[in-house]
């Protein structure tokens, strides 16, 4: 039986690829920081593990002996990052140096979550082969990451996603999404950028992505996000749509208004060609992935 390890299990991508491989024939354990969240506790084994106990950690994949780590765990707060170097290193860079080490040692395969702010921004639309430059400390932790997977020797895929949303048990931390849909219903007014363009994904498409990384065995970077590229303000304009709810509400500002620690890149989006053929992924886009998200809800 396949063995699959999750790191960062109580996250939104961690809880989400739990209840995914749940439903396969893998034998699957979840490490995560302080207790469990997911509901429940049946057909999986869960390590309370602080992925910044490099100990504990090594220790406990070394007796579990997973043929694939899933890596989930990341500091992915961007001001936070700004302001906590060191922390972020600690999770971002150097947890994933010694996954990589014990991948290596296990002859294991590592598929590890990135991000679309390991470019700058100016041109969007950007394929696995383009050269990164990020912009933030955030996106530079990501990128050192993917540079130590890259120059190892291990069997590793790398996922590059885009501003993930959707709903677990116990969230640690919000997201785009559940905080407009949260602002509109209390009919708050809310200001939103027009100047930053994403493409956002929804989790279980990314967790559904992860398992075919799994399923193809496939090597290499993919870049997996919904199919359109929007602005973050024609996003809330399309929450408000699909939630039924009031679009006035919604505001329209200029990054420069915010005054934010962490530069952002203005300009993301992912040419998915690569994903599509190799993976199988099926990119729906932003709207069709939120319908499902409210289905869910419901």
């Amino acid at each position: 039986m396949i063995k699959v390890l999750i790191t960062g299990s109580n996250g939104l991508l961690g809880q989400t690829l739990l209840k995914q491989l749940l439903d396969t024939r893998c034998n699957v354990i979840a490490i995560s920081k302080g207790k469990n969240r997911f509901p429940t506790e049946d057909g999986y084994h869960y390590f309370g593990i602080d992925i910044t106990n490099t100990d504990l950690l090594l220790s406990t994949i070394r007796a579990v002996k997973p043929h694939f780590i899933i890596n989930a765990a990341a500091i992915t707060n961007v001001d936070f990052c700004e302001d906590n170097k060191e922390l972020c290193d600690a999770v971002n860079v150097d947890a994933v140096k010694h996954l990589v080490a014990v991948t290596k040692e296990l002859n294991a395969h590592l598929i590890h979550i990135s991000t679309d702010f390991i470019f700058d921004g100016t041109k969007g639309n950007y394929k696995e082969t383009d050269i990164p430059n990020p912009v933030n400390y955030y996106g530079k932790s990501k990128l050192l990451a993917e540079e130590v997977i890259v120059n190892s020797t291990i069997d590793y895929t790398i996922l590059r996603t885009i501003l993930v949303f959707g709903k677990v048990a116990k969230m640690n931390k919000g997201n785009l999404v559940l905080w407009l849909k949260e602002k509109l219903e209390d009919k708050d007014e809310v200001t939103i950028v027009n100047d930053q363009f994403r493409m956002p994904t929804y989790v279980e498409e990314l967790a559904r992505a992860c398992l075919l990384a799994m399923q193809e065995e496939a090597k290499g970077v993919f870049n997996i996000s919904s199919n359109k590229l929007l602005s973050i303000y024609e996003m809330a304009q399309q929450i408000a749509e699909v939630f039924e709810l009031d679009k006035n509400l919604i505001k329209p500002i200029s990054t420069a208004t915010l005054n934010q620690k962490a530069k952002r890149p203005p300009k993301t989006g992912f040419n998915l060609d690569k994903s599509i053929k190799i993976l199988g992924f099926q990119s729906k886009s932003f709207k069709e992935n939120l319908q499902k998200f409210k289905e869910k809800l419901i």
